[in-house]
């Protein structure tokens, strides 16, 4: 089973659906996992409820979406592989920073216990600049593996980056044999 967690970038939660439909499709298991904020907050993008009722379709199975939930994630419920998709540059920070407040830093925490592979596909407006060194910091963890990204509106956005979240899945079967899929950044 494949954990597949949401973070609050709202704008890309569209293209996440689509990867994860793409997934269960080719017949993998997955787990969802939303943050609190996913869970409970209506945006203009959409309502809560909407997604909730989404994903539980989807997948077959209740969200995992409070830290006491995503807890037996680890050695008691092992993941053969974790996905944040979309991960906001808050979440990357608080895996660079050890911080473990929500479900998905709690589900990343418990699942890297076992050194199998988390797999970041980043959609953050500040990745070139206060999240820059987050970045490095996760490159130099061992089973951490980024979807390749790159700059979404360099004009608009100049220190914005989303992950090309067509490259998901091979991203995912890499991280799984242990390899980073190819240029990180993408031009």
């Amino acid at each position: 089973m494949i954990g597949f967690a949401m973070c609050g970038s709202f704008c890309t939660h569209a293209a996440a659906l689509e990867q994860m439909r793409g997934l269960l499709s080719d017949g993998i298991e997955l787990c969802p996992i939303f943050s609190e904020n996913v869970y409970g907050t209506d945006t203009r993008f959409g309502r809560a409820e909407d997604l909730i009722r989404e994903v539980r379709t989807l997948c077959g199975r209740q969200i995992i979406h409070t830290v006491t939930e995503a807890e037996p994630l680890g050695p008691t419920c092992p993941l053969e592989a974790l996905v944040i998709c979309p991960c906001t540059g808050n979440t990357l920070a608080k895996l660079a920073a050890g911080i473990t407040d929500t479900a998905v830093t709690m589900a990343t925490k418990a699942h890297l216990r076992s050194d199998r592979p988390l797999v970041i596909a980043l959609a953050s407006n500040d990745a070139l600049s206060a999240n820059l060194k987050n970045i490095g910091c996760l490159l130099n963890r061992k089973s951490v593996f980024f979807v390749p990204m790159k700059q979404d509106d360099p004009v608009k956005k100049p220190h914005s980056l989303v992950a090309d979240f067509s490259l998901l899945r091979p991203a995912l079967d890499a991280a799984v044999r242990g390899e980073q899929l190819g240029k990180i950044f993408l031009s």
